[in-house]
């Protein structure tokens, strides 16, 4: 199966690449960020937190979702890295062609940018990135039309893609390889959360007005756990470390998006920024600590787990605490029913 793609997996676009301009370079190293992992879950997170119906009928439900959908595509990522073992580009090996021109200040953001360890085929920002965008394209369906926003999608995933491809940390197929498999884990993980147009089942009026309403996440997060699950026996197996941690917190952040769903009801109005702030400070910090602490497996899959449920369950908690909150009037606690 490894044979089925070749570590010289290049087609000529190292050519080309090299022919442009150092400032179209350093342009597409920026445009890669909006595939990183910290973006796109802080992305979805704020969205899946603050999203009114607007934008989708049951905007919570649209939320989970969409996190569920990129936590699929990113196991999918971390089982294709463990099992294919390919080699990134030469380009992404130290040392870097930093443009003398560039502030001496973006030096360091642009050496981070165009240089890349790890395994290279598929791609995880254009994976990661057309299944974001596109699962956001589809959950809120009232935000313009649907081919406004599929075109949106669309454009952002390929630039994405085409910046991995000239910054020279992927081959041109490992993005294709990635663009593919984003946009079939979008519809795998939709048809687990039960949506209505990709089940093409018969469906009442409402449903097809309203495709959000019924969606359940929890099924696609067990999906990204079991198949990060996998990823790492096949990490473990070649003695792929890295892969292994990346898979660990794969498995973390699907089981964690499962029992923090278990928590909501799916018709909490958005969370108020008072309690948000905060919120996305802790789980932010939990994160970090969680990618900091990689040597320590046990560590950074609490810290992990910790942080997805908190994300997770976060739109529950005003209602929660309405439900503790001291009664003045009485002296006493509230049932949140008075």
């Amino acid at each position: 199966m490894t044979g089925l793609v070749s570590a010289e997996r290049g087609v000529g676009e190292t050519a080309l690449v090299d022919a442009l301009p150092e400032v179209a370079v350093v342009l597409f190293a920026a445009v890669t960020h909006l595939a990183d992992p910290w973006f796109l879950f802080g992305l979805l997170a704020v969205a899946y937190w603050f999203a009114g119906d607007r934008l989708a009928a049951s905007p919570r439900r649209a939320g989970a979702t969409a996190i569920a959908v990129v936590t699929c595509a990113y196991a999918a990522v971390a089982l294709g890295k463990a099992w294919f073992a390919l080699p990134r580009p030469p380009g992404a090996m130290p040392p870097a062609d930093v443009p003398t021109w560039l502030p001496a200040l973006l030096t360091g953001w642009y050496e981070a940018q165009v240089l890349s360890d790890g395994f290279g085929f598929p791609s995880g920002h254009a994976t990661g990135g057309a299944a974001a965008y596109l699962a956001l394209a589809l959950v809120y369906d009232r935000a313009w039309t649907g081919g406004r926003r599929l075109l949106a999608a669309g454009v952002v995933a390929v630039a994405v893609a085409a910046s991995r491809v000239v910054i020279e940390v992927h081959y041109l197929v490992d993005v294709v390889a990635g663009l593919a498999v984003g946009a079939g884990t979008v519809g795998l993980a939709l048809w687990l959360a039960g949506d209505p147009r990709v089940r093409r089942r018969s469906a009442s009026p409402a449903d097809r007005r309203d495709p959000t309403t019924e969606l359940d996440p929890a099924p696609a997060f067990l999906l990204a756990a079991v198949v990060s699950l996998a990823a790492a026996g096949v990490a473990l197996a070649g003695g792929h470390t890295g892969e292994v941690v990346e898979a660990g917190i794969g498995i973390a952040t699907g089981v964690g998006g499962a029992v923090g769903w278990r928590l909501v009801a799916g018709d909490e109005s958005s969370v108020p920024v008072g309690i948000a702030v905060p919120a996305l400070a802790v789980t932010g910090a939990l994160w970090v600590g969680a990618y900091a602490l990689a040597d320590s497996v046990v560590v950074t899959l609490t810290a992990t787990t910790a942080a997805v449920v908190a994300v997770v369950a976060l739109p529950a908690l005003p209602e929660r605490i309405g439900a503790v909150r001291p009664d003045r009037d009485a002296g006493g606690w509230s049932d949140g029913n008075n």
